[in-house]
């Protein structure tokens, strides 16, 4: 089996729910459960991706890769297949959030937990190159930077460098920090050459608590509301509020592919992982609220740097 990892960039708002809850928001992103990592199902980039297809006039090929299609929906479709798909999609988690400031409009924020989670995605390898090493543990409420001179989001009091996220007031280690530098170039290497330079000038690393309670009250919320046809005013009881990931965020996951198992079409697992990412940022739609402008994302991976890997 190979593996490649690839990137998921939010281009708007990206909702991608688990339906109703009884909680304070009404439309909550899904998360995992143990860690409370906001996720991007496999299952629903795998639908997207197929979907994308959906046009092809070789369905044995796209058939190949993602497996056979249900004849009947519902529990009478679960039948046995002929041959499995060759494609495996890996949930997409959270890689680094982009959170306001008060310098520097936005910063994208990561903690050691998320890289060192990244890391595992690769394998400890690129291809012939290992991965950045995992970054130092943080003291909490603290942060650090790839390069005091280049981040965008700093500011000085009494000399010392910090940074402003939401209302959190951060105290920035005064120096710069070469793994983050590290992890900034090579997660950049994925995203086109013009936006390569956005992880050195806006990453910044804070503790996993403070991650913690980031991607819990960072996030976008936005109350929405129906309007009645007859009246023209809002409906009643028609008020909810859905939560998002703003647009900027990137979440990263691993795509894996055997063989193709289709008695027609033979295909290697190198041609399956291809074909399922498509161009470089591919454009999807994932989540609900499509109609309404969410859900814009870019599909990357490392296929250039040579990052494929085997397991």
């Amino acid at each position: 089996m190979e593996s490649r990892a690839y990137l998921l960039q939010a281009l708007s708002p990206l909702h991608v729910g688990t339906g109703q809850s009884v909680g304070v928001i009404d439309l909550p992103l899904m998360r995992m459960r143990a860690t409370g990592i906001p996720i991007v199902p496999g299952s629903s980039l795998k639908g997207v991706l197929r979907d994308s297809r959906k046009h092809d006039s070789d369905r044995a090929r796209s058939d190949a890769i993602f497996g056979p299609r249900r004849e009947k929906p519902g529990p009478e479709g679960d039948q046995p297949s002929e041959y499995a798909g060759a494609l495996v999609v890996g949930d997409a988690r959270l890689l680094a959030l982009p959170v306001r400031g008060f310098v520097g409009t936005f910063a994208l924020v990561t903690s050691p937990l998320l890289l060192a989670l990244a890391r595992r995605d690769w394998g400890g390898r690129m291809g012939d190159e290992d991965v950045p090493k995992p970054v130092a543990p943080l003291a909490k409420y603290q942060a650090r930077v790839a390069s005091l001179k280049d981040n965008a989001c700093l500011y000085r009091h009494d000399g010392r460098p910090r940074v402003y996220l939401e209302d959190l007031d951060l105290e920035v280690e005064n120096q710069d920090d070469a793994g983050l530098a590290s992890w900034a170039e090579v997660l950049g290497r994925a995203l086109p050459s013009e936006e390569r330079d956005m992880l050195l000038r806006r990453l910044v690393l804070v503790d996993d608590e403070t991650m913690s309670f980031l991607w819990e009250t960072a996030t976008q919320v936005d109350t929405r509301v129906s309007i009645n046809p007859e009246t023209g005013t809002a409906a009643q009881g028609q008020l909810w509020t859905e939560e998002s990931l703003p647009a900027e965020t990137l979440l990263m996951g691993v795509m894996a592919a055997t063989r193709a198992w289709h008695p027609e079409r033979k295909l290697a697992a190198s041609e399956v992982l291809s074909e399922a990412l498509g161009g470089q940022g591919t454009m999807l739609q994932l989540g609900g609220k499509a109609t309404v402008g969410r859900g814009w994302c870019r599909l990357l991976s490392w296929q250039s740097g040579g990052s494929e890997g085997q397991r």
